[in-house]
């Protein structure tokens, strides 16, 4: 592996922190998405909490340079997975979904990255529509 790349887990705690800075305002509920995210699924069990803080600072850092945003989401497509596709695309919209409004800046990173993990439309908007039924308020 190249020694440039992520991890999967980074990768997808990047993809995270991709999200919520989209619209240039992480909120606390997308943060407390995040830490929820990874304290219970499946796919962070061996994942040490302990890292959370500093590769979403390293991630942020990351997309305040010059072409900051390309080169994150560059960085994440190189090394995640293809098997965690579908898993990176979920998370992404739960932590968009985590404001209960996603504003177009979201949309656009999300119809971005939905193309960049190759994921056909019926998969992604059965990922839209289950995110989406879990935010549903009265």
């Amino acid at each position: 592996m190249n020694d440039d790349l992520l991890n999967p887990h980074s990768a997808l705690i990047y993809i995270m922190v991709l999200i919520s800075a989209a619209d240039n305002n992480m909120t606390d509920r997308e943060l407390k998405r995040i830490g929820e995210q990874v304290r219970n699924l499946p796919v962070f069990l061996d994942f040490d909490e302990e890292e959370l803080v500093p590769l979403a600072e390293e991630c942020a850092a990351k997309l305040g340079e010059q072409g900051g945003l390309d080169q994150v989401l560059d960085l994440i497509i190189a090394s995640l997975p293809a098997r965690l596709s579908e898993t990176a695309y979920a998370i992404a919209c739960e932590i968009a979904a985590a404001d209960l409004h996603v504003e177009q800046e979201e949309l656009r990173l999300l119809q971005q990255l939905r193309d960049s993990l190759d994921l056909d439309r019926l998969t992604a908007a059965a990922i839209e529509r289950g995110v989406r039924a879990r935010h549903t308020t009265l």
